[in-house]
């Protein structure tokens, strides 16, 4: 397919949600239960959307079971969604692995061309996020994906990302019980990140900008020891991927060993480059799973004196 030049992800964004607007869902990397499916479905319906799956996002692998149906299937769908002008989002149905091979399938050309729209998912999905920044300017939403039992389930993620696809207002506060200050300071910048070892597969590839001066970095990983993340981090930073970060937040560690060895891991990697941190934000693999917007502009806080370790959006994250 044809590429695009890379673009910074400043453009306009799309525009936020409302009942009537019509979403369809697909499956970039691995398959959805159909029971869970039609359960998110009734839950995007409830919220005034006029949803439609698309063609292959209930298909299987031939001979991989991991992936939802051949890379081109998936490829097609996600493409001739975008490029829908009735279409005004596209939500990632469930992670799991897959979303890597697509990215040399879509016609970036003409997925530029296309009028934004709203792409929520998390995740495997950050492989997406990545390359649709940076291709095509536009922010995107990291969020629970419909298809699964941590959305279907969990009417605390639900809400957070209804929140944020149809009221993403400037002055949101984005935070959790569990979040606390780890390094003080506030920071301003553009979100970036994501899931860590999908950010560390970017690494070295074309299409993939690194952090622009100034970004917040948002970083969160699943069934990950302690040892692993480790690895991923110490990694980004001898490849410059925090060189110019501004402030970082830390989402859950679900599944990835003692958190206590967790957080030492994160403080003795990241502790030294001073910039403030906030420990457990609530975005990721986690109960009450925040949605947080990636290209647009926020504040980090991290207060000790006050116990304050939030995120609050600086702009709207979608456009009226």
């Amino acid at each position: 397919m044809s590429a695009s030049p890379l673009r910074p992800t400043t453009s306009r964004p799309p525009r936020r949600l409302r009942a009537g607007d019509r979403a369809v869902i697909v499956a970039p990397a691995g398959p959805a239960v159909p029971e869970v499916l039609d359960k998110g479905l009734a839950i995007l319906t409830s919220w005034g959307l006029d949803v439609a799956v698309a063609p292959h996002a209930q298909d299987r692998h031939p001979t991989f079971s991991y992936l939802a149906g051949t890379d081109a299937d998936r490829a097609r769908d996600l493409q001739d969604a975008w490029c829908d002008p009735q279409v005004a989002a596209v939500f990632c149905g469930r992670g799991g692995y897959g979303s890597l091979r697509l990215l040399d399938l879509l016609d970036w050309d003409a997925m530029a061309a296309a009028e934004p729209k709203v792409i929520t998912g998390s995740s495997d999905v950050t492989a997406l996020h990545q390359v649709f920044g940076s291709r095509l300017g536009v922010p995107t939403v990291f969020g629970a994906m419909v298809a699964t039992g941590p959305f279907v389930d969990d009417p605390v993620a639900q809400e957070n990302l209804r929140r944020m696809l149809f009221e993403p207002d400037e002055g949101l506060v984005l935070t959790s019980a569990a979040a606390e200050p780890l390094v003080p300071g506030r920071a301003r910048g553009r979100t970036v990140g994501g899931n860590l070892s999908l950010v560390v597969s970017g690494r070295g590839v074309p299409d993939v900008h690194p952090p622009a001066p100034g970004s917040i970095a948002l970083i969160e990983d699943v069934t990950e020891e302690p040892y692993r993340i480790d690895h991923f981090v110490t990694h980004l930073l001898r490849a410059g991927w925090f060189e110019h970060v501004a402030g970082i937040a830390l989402g859950s560690w679900s599944e990835c060993g003692d958190l206590a060895d967790v957080r030492a891991v994160l403080v003795d990697r990241l502790g030294g480059l001073g910039v403030p941190i906030v420990w457990e934000l609530g975005f990721g693999h986690c109960a009450g799973q925040l949605a947080v917007p990636l290209g647009t502009e926020v504040e980090l806080v991290s207060d000790p004196t006050t116990g304050t370790a939030e995120l609050v959006l600086t702009e709207p994250a979608l456009a009226p």
